[in-house]
């Protein structure tokens, strides 16, 4: 056989291999997902009651990450629609729909009958048609311990002017799948990458498809030339040409067993249409390699497009992995990627002008010109670590650890000691991951997101905007006390694992036995055991699904009666938190 034969038999080993592997990944799943899909049947059952749209004023939303922040492309409106709030001991999973009204700073809650399920880590994209569409595509639901996922593969839309879902049915999509993205390039919606993960399995992908917006269809894209690895959480913008750009993303793979290796990608690609648009269904990878001050390598970025032709990267997280433990390095910088110029720069803030400043720039013009001189033949310095500690109220010491580049770092420093700290400490958002954003009118507005410090994770609800295009200062529209997150170090299903490794401190072990004694004094009136019709009806769908969670929890070892208690009180305590 000729070394073309050898190749072309190698390559098609690898596909084999490739559709082997998620033949498996897809039948360990089934069963996982099928439990799942007991509970987000009930919820979907709970949304089914709605009738009507009830729009009200309201709060600003409670913490999460990973949901989705839309702005209205004919109103001043931001629209956040899903995303996950992890408390320590449970995984809560949203499906509401919040409007914030940038002129006012205000919020509401508009409540739709008839709501795609509880989700996070989807993606969503606005188009302009019939007076607004918010299209909503994939995600996952966890369980309430976070270790098991369903992935969705379905497809929403929002029509903005009518308040009404409509869930589209077309057939040959992606695969369910969570940490993709997804772009609304001319009349199409372009979904690439993201993973699917069980128990046991994942499988990343790098697969490319179509929606057609006119004909409600989906096509699989079969790009020629070398195209990125399987990734997700990756940078995607459109061109003003309709070309597709990727940067970054993570991945992981198994190396042996129970040890897998993540790789932060910072590769970048385009891929664009052959025959300017005339045969839209060519499609053609090619690499790209940008100039200028590239971001540092991060995962859980967020991403938006900015002004002037420029896509804009925002925050993230750089894992160092250790023996035993991983230490998370959190972001809070920005990088802006110009599009026309394939070159990467880093976005610094000038400052809010004053007349001060305007006297002090006009008297050292000439001296200030020489100095930018200068410093432009100067090469461009690297990353400054500024490390800050934060208390939260039960005596946590949070450090924060904030990288911006030399330049910027030197300039606030200077014209700080040239204000005689008139301008005060500068606000600015602290480091985090997975944060939602959004531009409307040149203005970036970044919600939420988290960040972690030890094993432990605080999830944020502020809300900040800074101005693309003057980039002075960013602003606090919705403030948040760190001090004041809950974090819930221990559960109930913990209490065998406890007796036998014993308790770290005594206050935890003396509260973990109150609660035990309250349990078992109590248990003839325990609601698990005499619970209402309507608890009573959704524990009897969804009982073996808690008993599974709570066995694998327990142990092995644990007695079926205590197994049987702790899974009831599971199931209440999360049908009464879902109604």
């Amino acid at each position: 056989m000729g070394k073309k034969g050898k190749r072309e038999k190698k390559g098609k080993g690898a596909e084999k291999t490739a559709a082997k592997m998620e033949r498996k990944v897809s039948r360990r799943a089934k069963k996982e997902e099928e439990d799942l899909e007991a509970l987000i049947a009930e919820f979907q059952s709970l949304d089914a009651k709605k009738t009507q749209v009830i729009e009200s004023s309201c709060p600003p939303p409670s913490p999460r990450l990973n949901g989705s922040l839309s702005a209205h492309p004919e109103k001043d409106e931001l629209i956040l629609f899903g995303g996950e709030y992890f408390n320590g001991q449970k995984t809560y999973l949203y499906n509401e729909l919040y409007v914030y009204n940038i002129r006012k700073n205000s919020w509401s809650k508009v409540e739709i009958p008839n709501p795609p399920p509880r989700r996070c880590a989807h993606q969503a994209a606005v188009v302009p048609t019939a007076g607004g569409q918010l299209w909503i595509f994939g995600g996952e639901f966890a369980s309430p311990n976070g270790e098991q996922f369903y992935h969705y593969k379905d497809l929403w839309v929002l029509h903005l002017a009518t308040k009404t879902w409509e869930q589209i049915k077309a057939s040959g999509g992606p695969s369910g799948r969570s940490g993709h993205r997804m772009v609304a390039c001319k009349r199409q919606l372009i979904v690439f990458g993201g993973f699917h993960e069980s128990a046991r399995d994942y499988i990343y992908y790098n697969d490319v498809y179509a929606f057609n917006l006119d004909s409600f269809t989906w096509s699989k894209l079969a790009p020629s030339g070398i195209g990125p690895a399987p990734r997700s959480g990756c940078q995607m913008a459109t061109t003003p040409e309709g070309s597709i750009i990727i940067y970054g993303g993570y991945s992981k793979q198994r190396v042996k067993k129970d040890v897998d290796k993540g790789t932060l990608h910072t590769d970048m690609f385009l891929l664009k249409t052959e025959g300017a648009g005339k045969e839209e269904d060519k499609w053609a990878w090619s690499r790209l390699n940008p100039s200028g001050v590239k971001p540092t390598p991060r995962s859980g970025f967020s991403v938006a497009i900015g002004p002037n032709n420029c896509s804009l990267l925002f925050g993230g997280v750089h894992d160092e992995e250790e023996e035993e433990s991983i230490e998370g390095d959190f972001f809070n910088d920005m990088y802006f990627y110009d599009i026309g110029k394939n070159r990467w720069f880093p976005g610094q803030l000038k400052g809010p002008k004053s007349e001060k400043r305007k006297r002090r720039r006009g008297r050292e013009a000439e001296a200030e010109g020489a100095r930018d001189e200068e410093m432009e033949k100067q090469p461009p310095q690297g990353p400054v670590e500024i490390v800050k500690e934060v208390v939260a109220e039960d005596g946590t010491v949070m450090t924060i650890k904030q990288v911006i580049s030399g330049a910027a770092e030197e300039k606030e420093r200077s014209e700080s000691e040239e204000e005689d700290g008139a301008l005060g400490q500068q606000v600015e958002p602290c480091p985090r991951s997975n944060a939602m954003l959004a531009v409307k009118h040149g203005v970036l507005y970044v919600y939420g997101g988290m960040f972690e410090v030890g094993d432990r994770q605080f999830t944020l609800s502020d809300l900040y905007s800074i101005d693309l295009h003057k980039m002075e200062e960013w602003k606090v529209l919705v403030e948040m006390d760190l001090k004041a997150q809950e974090w819930l170090e221990e559960s109930e299903s913990d209490e065998e694992d406890d007796d036998m490794e014993g308790a770290e401190g005594g206050e935890e072990e003396e509260e973990s036995s109150e609660e035990e004694s309250e349990d078992e004094g109590g248990e003839e009136q325990h609601p698990s055991v005499q619970p209402d019709e309507k608890h009573a009806d959704y524990l009897s769908r969804t009982e073996q699904y808690w008993i599974k969670l709570a066995r694998s929890n327990m142990g092995p070892d644990a007695k079926e009666k205590k197994v049987v208690k702790v899974a009831h009180a599971m199931a209440k305590t999360f049908y009464e938190d879902s109604v």
